[in-house]
């Protein structure tokens, strides 16, 4: 008995020193890198999360050394969140769209008329988050499901179809690194069309379907709209919404850069690094990213006007911004990142002819987010062009706040950004 409740100890102690050390670390990683500024909505929640967040990367990586798993498959294992049940309110469907998995909300209540549609692309820095259909079987050979969709945007949709009282479609393209660039958006392009062509099939009217998404989704919905200008096979959105979107990748150095490179949960640098890993490149060329040495004089000349910290409002500079010096351009990091200067990648480099013919956006930024001023420049670039704009800025909001509206971990201000978009779409 003695020697049962000693082995029963030791490995008791095994299992909680490792993880102790893991907690401590991630307190230690938060408080040294982090910066949350005081006007910030709950800080030490929002460290609580951070500290979430580092212990299951730092897990993941210490799994991939033991040959494991891979630290991004743990990631999205975990970030798989607890599955929701049937909605009262809801039709709740698993679909495909053109070979792509698709989840569909329907209000339950009857309509005399067509309801409007809603396309959603989520975040995830294009390596996580998803949609959840029952490709959850894990496949023994590749550690995890090569695409493991989770639930983390399921309570977000569930809530816009209810409250907007509209039929969303969420889009489960495919994940980088496992696919690259523009694979995703093509995806996400296909899928846009196959719901344009049968929206009647969902009790929707084609010509009021808005497209929409968040951070690297908001990438998508503007690119995703700009190429569906030159389409006349189908009907054109209603509308675009961009919740705090990254949409270029010239200027890692516009006010919002410098002030919010640390803030949780998105750094700059996890910005450059997510891209990178899109594009399938290598990520040594980060720091000259950053110093912006892989952008052409030509594309200088001809985007220098419209990505520029000068079109940001002298409102968004007053925490400290330093004008960034003019970095060397090297032709060989060029080289290198060159896709991320196109259009599909980043939007914010469309052409004026194209820009005018968009349908009216929304925009959500933060404050307290590295892509805000992504965001602020598309806003100036589509009203420059005569398209309306409806701007939504949560002043105490940070990046990613909008998954964190309801739950343990919610935030006033993640309520306040996703009743902004249903006060959109209602309106739209």
């Amino acid at each position: 008995m003695e020697l049962a409740y000693t082995l029963f100890l030791i490995i008791l102690y095994l299992l909680i020193a490792p993880l102790a050390l893991v907690f401590v670390w991630a307190v230690y990683y938060d408080l040294s890198t982090s910066e949350i500024p005081p006007g910030i909505d709950q800080p030490l929640k929002l460290r609580i999360l951070h500290w979430l967040l580092i212990i299951s990367a730092s897990l993941g990586k210490i799994l991939e050394s033991l040959c494991f798993c891979s630290q991004i498959h743990f990631i999205r294992f975990i970030q798989e969140g607890k599955k929701l049940g049937e909605d009262p309110k809801l039709w709740i469907q698993d679909l495909m769209f053109e070979d792509i998995p698709v989840r569909v909300y329907q209000p339950r209540e009857p309509k005399s008329e067509r309801r409007k549609g809603v396309v959603y692309f989520h975040g995830g820095g294009w390596m996580f988050g998803s949609i959840n259909t029952d490709k959850t079987k894990i496949d023994l050979d590749s550690d995890f499901p090569m695409c493991l969709f989770s639930d983390s945007y399921d309570h977000v949709c569930r809530y816009i179809a209810k409250e907007s009282d509209s039929v969303v479609v969420s889009v489960g393209y495919n994940l980088a690194p496992e696919q690259k660039y523009p694979s995703q958006f093509y995806e996400c392009l296909a899928a846009t069309a196959h719901f344009l062509k049968r929206a009647d099939d969902y009790g929707v009217d084609p010509a009021r379907i808005i497209v929409g998404g968040d951070s690297v989704g908001g990438n998508f919905t503007a690119s995703v709209c700009q190429a569906l200008v030159s389409r006349t096979d189908l009907a054109k959105p209603l509308a675009q919404i961009l919740i705090y979107p990254g949409l270029q990748a010239i200027d890692f150095n516009l006010p919002s850069y410098q002030q919010n490179r640390a803030v949780p949960i998105l750094y700059r640098e996890h910005v450059i690094c997510s891209a990178l890993r899109y594009l399938n490149k290598d990520l040594s060329v980060l720091d000259s990213v950053v110093r912006g040495c892989h952008v052409p004089t030509d594309i200088k000349m001809r985007f220098g006007k419209c990505i520029n910290s000068e079109n940001i409002p002298q409102e968004f500079k007053a925490r400290g911004f330093e004008p960034s010096q003019a970095a060397s351009f090297v032709d060989d990091v060029y080289e290198v990142v060159k896709q991320a200067l196109e259009a599909t990648f980043s939007p914010l480099m469309a052409e004026d002819a194209v820009l005018s013919q968009l349908p009216k956006a929304c925009i959500v930024t933060c404050e307290y987010d590295v892509l805000r001023d992504d965001g602020i420049l598309y806003k100036k670039r589509l009203e420059d062009n005569g398209v309306p704009v409806t701007w939504y800025h949560i002043e105490d909001g940070f990046h990613g706040v909008i998954n964190f509206f309801n739950g343990l971990l919610s935030f006033p201000s993640g309520k306040k950004g996703v009743d902004s978009i249903v006060t959109f779409i209602r309106s739209s």
